[in-house]
């Protein structure tokens, strides 16, 4: 089984395109009846952890021969992640990716996933929050209260030390709307034939 595309994407840190690759070899794999024993399921797991793409991932841990499961604490540890994403617990996704001692090979690509995740959720409380506590903000980000308050603060977020509550600061929307001749034209010929 050739891995390199699948390597080249690890090494180039072309994350997303990692579980796509990976579905594919899969498939051609099984097609073929060839032997998985080998293959990286905890990369492909990740793959589709790091793309947020529950079901996938819970349909390939369930598809996973059970020898592997129990020969490779790392696909173990890889799950662990998943499950705590799955039944929303913010805080457990941190420990469980910062509590396992990663390989070499999978190491760089769970800390991008743990920023992307950090990026995701920080999102998920700027729509919706005006304000927040700074305790609620560590806990959702996986940080202790200082590190989130910065972290906020660089984003734009303002802080009431007294109270400890983060002020939102919503994104401004940017509309790029470029009105040129054409389009003008094509407006007024579209109302004068509605008006006669």
């Amino acid at each position: 089984m050739d891995l390199a595309a699948v390597h080249a994407a690890l090494a180039g840190k072309s994350y997303s395109a990692v579980a796509p690759l990976c579905d594919d070899l899969f498939l051609q794999a099984a097609s073929r009846g060839a032997a998985t024993d080998d293959w990286p399921y905890a990369v492909h797991l990740l793959a589709h952890l790091y793309l947020n793409d529950l079901n996938s991932a819970r349909f390939l841990w369930k598809s996973t021969p059970q020898e592997a499961k129990d020969a490779r604490p790392e696909l173990a540890a890889v799950w662990k992640i998943g499950q705590c994403l799955w039944n929303r617990d913010y805080a457990g996704v941190y420990t469980a990716a910062q509590g396992f001692e990663w390989s070499p090979e999978i190491a760089d690509f769970v800390a991008a996933f743990l920023e992307s995740y950090r990026k995701r959720i920080f999102q998920l409380l700027t729509s919706a929050y005006s304000t927040i506590s700074v305790a609620y903000v560590a806990h959702f980000m996986g940080m202790n209260e200082e590190d989130a308050t910065n972290y906020a603060m660089q984003n734009g977020w303002s802080l009431d030390a007294a109270a400890k509550m983060l002020t939102v600061v919503k994104p401004k929307v940017k509309t790029n709307q470029k009105l040129d001749a054409s389009k003008l034209q094509r407006l007024t010929e579209c109302v004068f034939h509605l008006e006669h």
